[in-house]
């Protein structure tokens, strides 16, 4: 018994003859050229010639006059091996930067008893820039996956050096890790490209002032940042709107924050100025300065060293009675 996939069924009464007289245009409308060869290679036959190929008029087609030399000693090779019905062999060929073809040959024996040749020649271009697109994009998962988790390691190394409990390092932790999933978000529904600044801020922010965002006003240029700086900015207003909402005076004064992108030009190079000012109630940080690891609750590592270390930048961290401030600026191509 046949197995389902080998399947052929034909109508009683239906001939042969008529019937394959379908399975031309079946094969032409796939796309398909075929050739069809005596078994001394003599052309018999050809139609739906690719344009990288021409026929010349009143000249009998050979393998050298369509396809050049070094594609017709290819098919040679493949068709001294096709030597009995039922033999098949294919190559696929490149033609220019672009077009890749696929020859598949194959002996066929007719009732007459006489062996032929029938190559069909696929288009493979399209499949092939698929493959090699593909490929491009597993290479370039595999490089942000190593970028993302080496930045992982470093912030659960900062993080825990300056947790004194367990409690205190998942606590941080975790709102680290989902700011770095947030920002990632938006850096894959743009394919790579990066995130805009506006909605990193919204995003960023929005977790914390789900019924207040207006207390968070964005002003300045929305650019798009790259992806490395996507991430580790997104990280620095995370620990900012953190620290606003718990320790600062932002939900009781109801002064909004102020949280500006500007183009600037920085030693000859176009650079982004990020600033943020929180205005705070008088007294409002009276009791963490008394604190010898007060600044540490205000993840000052990761917003003066980590971030501006990681988009070769600059970073000013200030905390008074009065506000908090924080300025970070950086190349606008920050390195990946």
């Amino acid at each position: 018994m046949p197995l389902p996939h080998q399947l052929t069924w034909q109508q009683a009464g239906e001939s042969d003859d008529k019937l394959h007289g379908f399975f031309m245009p079946a094969l032409l409308d796939l796309g398909a050229s075929i050739i069809i060869q005596n078994a001394a290679r003599e052309y018999l036959f050809v139609t739906h010639l690719p344009s990288a190929w021409r026929l010349s008029k009143g000249t009998s087609p050979t393998d050298s006059s369509l396809f050049g030399e070094e594609i017709a000693d290819k098919l040679s090779a493949i068709k001294d091996a096709v030597r009995k019905p039922g033999d098949k062999a294919h190559i696929e060929v490149a033609v220019g930067s672009e077009d890749v073809f696929e020859f598949r040959v194959q002996a066929v024996s007719l009732t007459d008893g006489d062996m032929h040749l029938v190559t069909t020649i696929v288009d493979r271009s399209e499949e092939r820039h698929r493959e090699r697109l593909l490929r491009a994009l597993l290479r370039e998962v595999s490089h942000r996956s190593k970028n993302l988790l080496a930045i992982i390691q470093s912030i659960a190394l900062q993080t825990a050096r300056y947790s004194g409990t367990l409690d205190m390092f998942l606590n941080k932790f975790r709102g680290r890790l989902y700011s770095l999933s947030q920002s990632q978000d938006l850096i894959t529904d743009s394919s790579w490209r990066g995130a805009y600044f506006r909605e990193l801020v919204e995003q960023q922010t929005q977790k914390y002032l789900p019924e207040n965002a207006h207390l968070v006003d964005i002003k300045g240029d929305d650019v798009l940042l790259t992806p490395n700086a996507s991430l580790h900015i997104g990280l620095a207003l995370h620990e900012l709107i953190v620290n606003a909402v718990s320790h600062g005076s932002l939900l009781t004064s109801r002064r909004a924050i102020s949280v500006t992108c500007n183009r600037v030009v920085v030693d000859g190079h176009d650079s982004l100025e990020v600033l943020w000012l929180e205005k705070l109630d008088p007294g409002t940080l009276h009791n963490l300065v008394g604190d010898e690891n007060w600044k540490g609750h205000f993840g000052s590592t990761v917003l003066e060293r980590v971030v501006p270390a990681s988009v070769n930048g600059q970073a000013h961290y200030g905390i008074s009675d009065q506000e908090i401030t924080y300025s970070l600026t950086f190349p606008l191509d920050a390195a990946e």
